[in-house]
């Protein structure tokens, strides 16, 4: 019983990181029911520390808890996706603004490079392939953020996106081509030491235009119905 209590928070992690995994990649979709048993025994180890793991992702919105169901990949909620973007644009906003001195030239061109694949991609679109690297590119700029709570609000917020990354550029593609743009305008800001305030906007109003890009597009279908 000891050594139970003393492995857990290894063992929690390692559930947290099996189970965080597959909800990002889509191997456990939204709804899907996390059965505790069912995963302890596939990761050969007692319910305990995957209940701990899911408690975890439950306060990362990662997973929800259902009345006579139990624990369950969270469902996608449009209404969530518009708070967690609206957040998101203005802790990321800030955290790449606080960045940019300590950006190397490596690190922007790194960027640069990624943003290089991106726009590549626009050729032969893959929504799911290009919120990836997209999430790439933006990492590499706000990382060096040097206020760690500011950081993990950016991560966090990143982490809820996870819920519905295979769905934004899906669901309007035509905004990658701006997305790709506006990346190239946010790497000449900082390389030009540009004030730090329009960095902050530039990099706000890019996660709030792609939000307003999916409102848009979701009332246009509820108007007229979705196009194929």
């Amino acid at each position: 019983m000891v050594a139970e209590t003393i492995d857990t928070p290894s063992k929690s992690q390692r559930a947290y990181e099996w189970i965080h995994a597959r909800i990002t990649d889509r191997g456990f979709v939204p709804g899907y029911r996390l059965v505790l048993g069912s995963i302890a025994e596939t990761l050969g180890m007692s319910v305990v520390p995957v209940r701990e793991a899911i408690r975890r992702l439950e306060a990362e919105g990662l997973v929800e808890f259902e009345r006579n169901v139990g624990a369950r990949v969270a469902l996608i909620d449009p209404t969530e996706y518009v708070y967690t973007m609206q957040t998101l644009g203005v802790v990321e906003g800030i955290a790449t603004a606080l960045a940019v001195p300590h950006l190397t030239d490596v690190e922007l061109d790194r960027a640069a490079a990624v943003n290089s694949r991106l726009r590549e991609l626009l050729g032969d679109f893959d929504p799911r392939l290009f919120t990836m690297m997209n999430e790439q590119f933006h990492t590499v700029l706000f990382e060096p953020c040097p206020n760690p709570h500011i950081l993990d609000l950016v991560r966090r917020g990143w982490t809820r996106m996870s819920g519905v990354r295979d769905s934004t550029f899906a669901f309007v593609p035509e905004r990658a081509h701006e997305s790709v743009d506006e990346h190239d305008h946010i790497i000449d800001l900082i390389r030009r030491r540009a004030d730090p305030l329009e960095i902050e906007l530039a990099a706000r109003e890019h996660r709030w235009k792609t939000m307003n890009t999916y409102l848009a597009q979701r009332d246009q279908d509820r108007r007229t119905g979705p196009t194929d």
